[in-house]
């Protein structure tokens, strides 16, 4: 696996979050938390259990509303839009588990990703007229290619059901793609992987960045995988901030280790 690139401090912001809280009933999930995303970087977003990471996924992504706070994607202010909307604009997001249509093959479900860019009215599609077979030909070697990057050329017509759970979890990544994010958020995306599969995807991870040159923001428990791909690291504690940096700083910040070791880490 090879190392991160580092990131560049003047490279443009893609997206940020500026003073985020989040807060259900009197439970604050999210208490003044900022983080910012720069163009062509892997940005991590680690926490102990219960500190807020899904949370802040979930206001960056627009399936919450924050109380307070902005979310500006390419400068411009996402919150409280729908979430289609926000995914037109360019951010794409895989989720803790996997959120596909198991009895569809793994092409149909990756070309589902497509249906932003789709133009064809319902009666075209129906009636399969010249200009929709062009359309959905486009589409199809757009999916291929995404097929091939992901190494999964040999199952493309297989019911997704059928596979093992971390080929599934490569069609979910797939068909994030097929929407040609700008960013592309992934929460937890090793979650339940053997140790050969967490190998595999952190391959196609980078595989991901060096291809389509998009940042990546990245939700992830397990620390060696953090540290090999991360440029960035924000570590949350209790829905606040704690730190902000690169791996080989957060790996000696005093309040992170306080955090995941408790007073036995200063």
């Amino acid at each position: 696996m090879s190392a991160p690139r580092a990131a560049t401090q003047g490279a443009p912001v893609v997206l940020a979050a500026e003073g985020i809280r989040m807060a259900f009933g009197g439970i604050v999930a999210l208490d003044n938390v900022s983080v910012e995303v720069r163009a062509d970087e892997l940005f991590a977003i680690i926490g102990p259990n219960g500190a807020g990471k899904t949370s802040l996924m979930n206001c960056l992504s627009g399936f919450y509303r924050p109380q307070q706070g902005r979310i500006l994607l390419n400068q411009q202010d996402i919150k409280g839009k729908p979430v289609h909307e926000i995914a037109r604009s360019g951010l794409a997001r895989t989720f803790q588990g996997t959120h596909i249509f198991s009895g569809m093959s793994v092409v149909d479900n990756i070309m589902v990703g497509r249906h932003i860019h789709m133009r064809a009215t319902l009666p075209e599609a129906f009636f399969y007229f010249n200009r929709t077979q062009r359309e959905e030909f486009a589409h199809r070697e757009i999916v291929e290619e995404i097929i091939e990057l992901l190494e999964i050329q040999s199952i493309r017509h297989q019911p997704v059901g059928s596979l093992g759970y971390g080929l599934r979890k490569r069609v979910d990544l797939g068909r994030a793609l097929a929407q040609e994010p700008k960013i592309l958020l992934m929460d937890e995306p090793m979650a339940g992987m053997n140790s050969e599969e967490k190998e595999d995807l952190a391959r196609f991870i980078l595989d991901v960045r060096e291809a389509k040159r998009i940042p990546v923001v990245l939700v992830e428990h397990d620390m060696g995988v953090v540290m090999d791909l991360a440029d960035r690291i924000a570590v949350l504690d209790f829905g606040r901030k704690i730190a902000d940096g690169t791996p080989a700083e957060i790996q000696v910040d005093p309040a992170v280790l306080k955090a995941y070791l408790g007073d036995g880490g200063k």
